[in-house]
This record gives C-alpha cells, sequence and structure tokens, in this order.
C-alpha cells in the first residue's frame, strides 16, 4: 500500500475514539467500521459502512467513507477495469448521500477526489474532461464551508498540480498550503464521525514548497 495512502487511513481512523458506552446502534457500528480499517480490514470495514448505510438511511456519512475507501485504494490502481468498478462504486455511494445531504462540503470535496483519481489514471484521456469540474467543486466547496480545511487544502493543491502541468509558478499556492494547515488547527468535526482528515498531508505539501 502506498505510504501517503496508508498514512491517511491511519490517520482517518485514529480520529475514531473507541468508546462504545452509551452508544446508539449508528455509533456501535461506525465505531467497528473503523476498528475494521485501522487494522487494515478494508473490505470488512467497507463491509460494514455497507450495512450501516441500509440500516440508517438517512445518514450520509456511511456511504462518504464507502466512497473514499474505494477512492484511497483506486490512487495507485494500474488495471482499468479495477479502477472503473472501484470508483463507480464510490460514485453510486456519493450520489447516494447527495441525496440525504444537499449543499455538503464534505461530499463536494469527494467527488472532487473521486474525480481527480480518473485523472491521475490518465492525465491525458480525463484531465481535459474533469479538470474545470474538480475546479468548480473545490471553490463551491469554499463557498458552503470558508473555514473548512479540506476544502482550502485540497483547492490548493489541485490548483498548484495545474501550475506545475502547465509551467506556471507555484509559490502563491504554498502559501495558500499554509493558510489551511492554520484552519486545520481550529477546525472542531460536528461529531468523531465526521470528517477530520487532511491536515498531515497538507504538511507534507507544505513542506515540499521549502524543497
Amino acid at each position: 500500500m502506498n505510504v501517503i495512502v496508508k498514512v491517511a487511513v491511519i490517520l482517518i481512523v485514529s480520529l475514531v475514539s473507541s468508546h462504545t458506552e452509551a452508544q446508539t446502534n449508528f455509533e456501535k457500528g461506525m465505531t467497528k467500521a473503523f476498528e475494521l480499517w485501522e487494522a487494515d480490514k478494508w473490505d470488512e470495514a467497507e463491509n460494514m459502512f455497507e450495512r450501516i448505510a441500509k440500516a440508517e438511511d438517512k445518514e450520509w456519512l456511511p456511504n462518504y467513507y464507502i466512497a473514499q475507501i474505494n477512492s484511497l485504494k483506486s490512487w495507485n490502481e494500474k488495471d482499468e477495469a479495477v479502477l472503473k468498478a472501484q470508483l463507480d462504486k464510490a460514485q453510486e455511494h456519493l450520489d447516494l448521500a447527495m441525496t440525504k445531504s444537499e449543499d455538503n462540503a464534505e461530499l463536494l470535496i469527494m467527488q472532487a477526489q473521486v474525480l481527480t483519481n480518473w485523472v491521475a489514471f490518465d492525465g491525458m484521456t480525463y484531465g481535459m474532461k474533469y479538470g474545470q469540474k474538480i475546479g468548480e467543486l473545490y471553490a463551491k466547496a469554499l463557498k458552503l464551508e470558508p473555514e473548512n480545511p479540506r476544502a482550502a487544502f485540497c483547492k490548493a493543491e489541485w490548483d498548484m498540480g495545474s501550475a506545475k502541468y502547465f509551467g506556471k509558478d507555484t509559490a502563491p499556492y504554498c502559501k495558500d498550503i499554509e493558510a489551511s494547515i492554520e484552519l486545520f488547527d481550529t477546525f472542531k468535526p460536528e461529531t468523531e464521525f465526521h470528517p477530520n482528515w487532511g491536515k498531515k498531508r497538507a504538511e507534507q505539501v507544505a513542506e515540499s514548497c521549502k524543497e
């Protein structure tokens, strides 16, 4: 597994506490799913999130994490058939989540991540198709939640990558990355199960700016 992906998973799941006392069935299920994920049991975690999603049909978080698992699995996937199956599943669950929670910045960010998976797989084919859309998704997420660190960081990282591709100066985006780290420092997720990832990656990108 790619080191960055593995670190991301550890950070995602370690932010969820393991307490079970006085938890609802939804909370118990989510806690168990994160424990499985942290134990590197991706398929079992995904299956648990799917069961929760079916049982709790108004909750968007299980669908979100199914999408995220499939996105993370796809970053280094070379087999297009496998990639398509994973990203189609991610998209299916994002679509479901968006019917449960409209104008949700976290879902827009994850949608941009899934489209970026395609670009990372084949930039020549999918860069033109999804490039503008990805930028628009991050911009919309940032407009909805100006203090959301993932929206700020992911938009800056995407803009930085685009600048590099076209041979433009990336320095302005380094400042945006630094600003996003400040947002991570003050961000408080709505619950322990809500998205709270990205700070370590932002710090890594900020360090690369200094090289």
